[in-house]
């Protein structure tokens, strides 16, 4: 069978190797001329998609506990959601995540993910003390904070080497809820507001209705919060329905999602209202949802996420939200994120602004439509998410990464170019 991305899309034929020890590892390693690693499928594009793939998720033991610093080791494999299901009831989380807990350690890592709490927190690379990897040599190192090797390889596309385990560090926490506050605005302008009123908070994300227009543009819905202090440390994953086929591909159209985002929107209450849910319904809501991606048809889906500077932030979205809304080709699932200052990796995604995150299913014209908004997003300074991204050319993604020229003199100089390629890092020359 063979490996997809989480989109669906592009569909190759490919060969896949488990990776269950290292000796299996470096023989594969010595017969194979390239391949990339491959987690659990959830990047939305091509970022790990080869006709040889490495599937690092059977390779998932946890290694070590310190329950007083909270440091935890495990191999690349361990899902996100197996450290929650391990730790919560004693009362440790995650310092990053992001809005899937179903995706591995070393994927984490390669995308250097972030979460509702960037603009407190940062990026994923934060938590990570330090990691293993396979070179193309075969030979391991061990890579900490800072050196080189570190700050290539978080956010690196995997394109560095095979991470083979990760110490990282969990957040102390005190219940398994979060006190949640919901803020439901008109248009862009108070959206902004709103999430520079509540930034103070550690979590922040909104979901916007993308086809609204003129005085309505950028209308969301804000969910703002904490942890509680409560105490209950009771967390179980949230179960909820499967979809067992791939929905026909006129199911979602521009009336269905207007009908969804008018819905959403309205059950809302006007104002402010608070709550108290979950981890599951607050971090990681589609996930309880098995094999939502069919929703969007046989064909797939692409996720467009782009980032935008603060200063730029609110005339550049709303240009793109009129784009989208003009162009009918409406996305329910549009988040909206407020981001901190950017780390120094080199290929790492978040720049201090705003990010919007936009599900498309694949249909004639999209891709036109999206080579239209990468013209808006160079135009203000901003950048394409890789992990996300499955049709961007190398001229727009290269405007967007400076450091990009580091990093590929840093894979060719250590001969990884010729071990560690996807289509993705063919497609933009990394």
């Amino acid at each position: 069978m063979n490996l997809i991305s989480w989109g669906m899309y592009p569909k190759i034929k490919n060969k896949k190797f488990l990776l269950r020890d290292l000796n299996t590892l470096n023989n594969y390693m010595e017969e194979t001329d390239e391949f990339i690693p491959f987690g659990n499928g959830r990047s939305y594009g091509d970022s790990a998609i080869n006709e040889d793939v490495l599937y690092v998720k059977p390779y998932n033991n946890f290694l070590k506990f310190n329950k007083i610093t909270g440091i935890l080791s495990c191999q690349a494999g361990v899902l996100l959601s197996e450290i929650l299901e391990s730790f919560v009831k004693d009362g440790w989380f995650l310092k990053v995540t992001p809005g899937t807990k179903l995706i591995t350690v070393g994927g984490a890592i390669a995308s250097d993910v972030h979460g509702k709490n960037h603009h407190v927190a940062g990026c994923f690379s934060e938590c990570v003390e330090e990691f293993t990897i396979i070179l193309a040599n075969g030979k391991k190192k061990i890579s900490k904070k800072g050196d080189e090797l570190f700050l290539a390889t978080c956010g690196g596309m995997g394109l560095t080497g095979v991470i083979i385990d990760a110490k990282i560090s969990l957040k102390r926490i005190n219940s398994q809820f979060i006190k949640q506050t919901t803020i439901k605005t008109s248009n862009l302008r108070e959206t902004f507001d709103a999430f520079e009123k509540y930034k103070k908070l550690p979590y922040s994300v909104a979901w916007i209705d993308c086809l609204a227009k003129d005085k309505n543009i950028g209308k969301c819905l804000l969910m703002v919060g904490d942890f509680a202090d409560d105490g209950n440390l009771e967390y179980k994953s949230k179960k909820g329905p499967n979809i067992p086929f791939n929905f026909p591909s006129f199911a979602l159209n521009t009336l269905s999602v207007k009908a969804f985002n008018w819905l959403y929107y309205a059950k809302a209450p006007d104002g402010i209202s608070k709550q108290k849910v979950g981890i599951d319904t607050f971090f990681y809501p589609l996930d309880a949802i098995g094999n939502w991606n069919r929703i969007y048809g046989k064909n797939g889906f692409t996720q467009y996420q782009f980032i935008l500077p603060k200063e730029h932030s609110y005339k550049g979205l709303k240009e793109i939200l009129t784009k989208i809304s003009d162009s009918g080709k409406g996305s329910f699932l549009a988040v909206l994120k407020l981001y901190g200052k950017e780390n120094k990796n080199y290929l790492s995604f978040p720049i201090e602004g705003y990010s919007l995150a936009l599900d498309f299913k694949l249909e004639d014209t999209l891709f036109e439509l999206l080579d239209e908004l990468d013209k808006i997003v160079v135009k203000y300074d901003g950048r394409i998410y890789l992990t996300k991204d499955v049709r961007v050319s190398k001229e727009i993604f290269e405007k967007g990464y400076p450091q990009i020229d580091k990093f590929r003199e840093f894979r060719k100089a250590n001969s990884m170019n010729e071990k560690f390629n996807s289509l993705q890092s063919k497609r933009v020359n990394i």
